[in-house]
């Protein structure tokens, strides 16, 4: 469809969010003339989220903001399972401890982008497992599971590709999509939900989801999915040459979140405003008219609207500022990433490859010493070319610290304690 006529999708669809919907005429009219309820599930894999999972967050802050209410499915159970789509091999199991203390970190994210209460149309935010722990397993392969074929199953995407690299695809693994079609059916029964949403590579088990609740009688459910995002070079979306970006502030400082966007590829700064920002839409088409040097100016506002709306308005500006101090006026700011070292270590001296190692510029001696060749380290701002040079305590700045630099954009200062 063109142009639908609901708030809700007609911005998801201008901003980019929309890669498929089960019922586009279906589900434009139930925006349209009712408060609708939808939910996006979350997989409690790691402590945080990355940025990789910010446009679902988005497309639920969207949901709140057009007047319907957002639901935030925390994977209690199924994480006990774990999805296989689209996976090599299986995931690694984890216990129902590591697997709560998942959930408590995942969660302190989405008090930045909905408000939760008791209203109609407050946000939710629930666990899986409330209904799948305590489930009777014969009773649930006769209820749901005689609904559900093998064939079709095996048919899917997801299944197949693990299937056709001569993967093994565990009993336990091919039990998550008919577990995730049951959440559907339970979120409909017990919150009235009506459409489920997520990236695209979960269309086939929404999909089952629908299916399953025609089949026991709930009323239409609808599926929306959005597009797995890469950079215009190929680059997954939140990941980094140093690992994930993660989205909770102990896991990645808010500066190296706003560094993040503020290198994002020219390419991107117009779709990335779009999807990750809530400016409006003609200052986007602005921004991203902006070519040469200008397009830097785009960048600052894409990586201070992002980081404000994760980490407020205050750690954005200020991580703008730090970057402003640094790299345009070669001061060294206060609020760099900071790092501690032992007095004792550094007065008796430690080599500069295991100084960036312990700084978390290099993940191995190896990685920093073909930094050192390719001239990409800089101490207090001089070049180092030798691997082998000694870093003393007669390095330290009259501030009293040392400024380690990886190329241009990545700082850390390291401090004596």
């Amino acid at each position: 469809m063109s142009s639908f006529k609901s708030d809700f999708l007609r911005i998801l669809s201008e901003r980019g969010f929309i890669h498929q919907t089960s019922d586009d005429a279906g589900l434009d009219k139930l925006f349209a003339t009712e408060t609708v309820s939808a939910y996006i599930g979350f997989d409690p894999t790691a402590s945080s989220l990355h940025a990789g999972g910010l446009i679902q967050i988005m497309m639920l802050h969207w949901m709140q903001k057009t007047g319907h209410r957002p639901v935030a499915l925390m994977g209690g159970g199924t994480g006990m399972v774990g999805d296989p789509s689209f996976k090599d091999e299986a995931r690694k199991l984890m216990t129902p401890e590591t697997i709560q203390a998942n959930i408590d970190g995942i969660k302190k994210v989405f008090a930045n982008y909905l408000t939760f209460g008791d209203g109609p149309r407050d946000a939710l935010m629930v666990n899986n497992a409330e209904w799948l722990l305590p489930l009777n397993y014969l009773e649930f392969l006769r209820d749901v599971g005689q609904h559900f074929s093998v064939n079709r199953m095996l048919a899917f995407d997801s299944v197949k590709q693990r299937l056709d690299r001569e993967q093994s695809l565990s009993f336990l693994e091919f039990n998550y999509m008919i577990l995730q079609a049951y959440d559907f059916v339970e979120l409909n029964k017990r919150y009235g939900l009506r459409l489920q949403m997520g990236g695209s590579d979960q269309w086939g088990n929404i999909v089952n989801g629908i299916d399953l609740g025609h089949r026991l009688g709930t009323p239409q459910l609808y599926a929306l999915t959005s597009p797995l995002l890469t950079t215009a070079s190929g680059a997954k979306m939140g990941k980094s040459m140093n690992g994930a970006v993660w989205l909770n502030a102990d896991m990645l400082s808010p500066y190296d979140f706003w560094q993040y966007w503020r290198n994002t590829e020219d390419a991107d700064v117009e779709r990335f405003l779009n999807l990750y920002t809530t400016l409006p839409m003609d200052e986007i088409a602005r921004l991203g008219k902006l070519g040469g040097a200008e397009i830097n100016d785009a960048k600052k506002v894409l990586a201070t609207e992002v980081t404000a709306m994760l980490h407020g308005r205050e750690a954005a500006e200020q991580a703008a500022e730090t970057a402003r101090k640094t790299f345009e006026e070669g001061a060294l700011a206060d609020t760099l990433p900071t790092v501690e070292i032992g007095k004792d270590d550094l007065q008796a001296g430690i080599g500069i490859l295991t100084l960036f190692v312990n700084a978390g510029l290099a993940g191995s001696n190896g990685e920093a010493r073909r930094h050192i060749q390719g001239g990409a380290v800089r101490l207090n701002d001089t070049p180092i070319t030798d691997d082998r040079r000694a870093v003393t305590s007669a390095d330290l700045t009259g501030d009293g610290v040392l400024k380690l630099s990886l190329g241009k954009k990545k700082h850390i200062l390291v401090r004596p304690v």
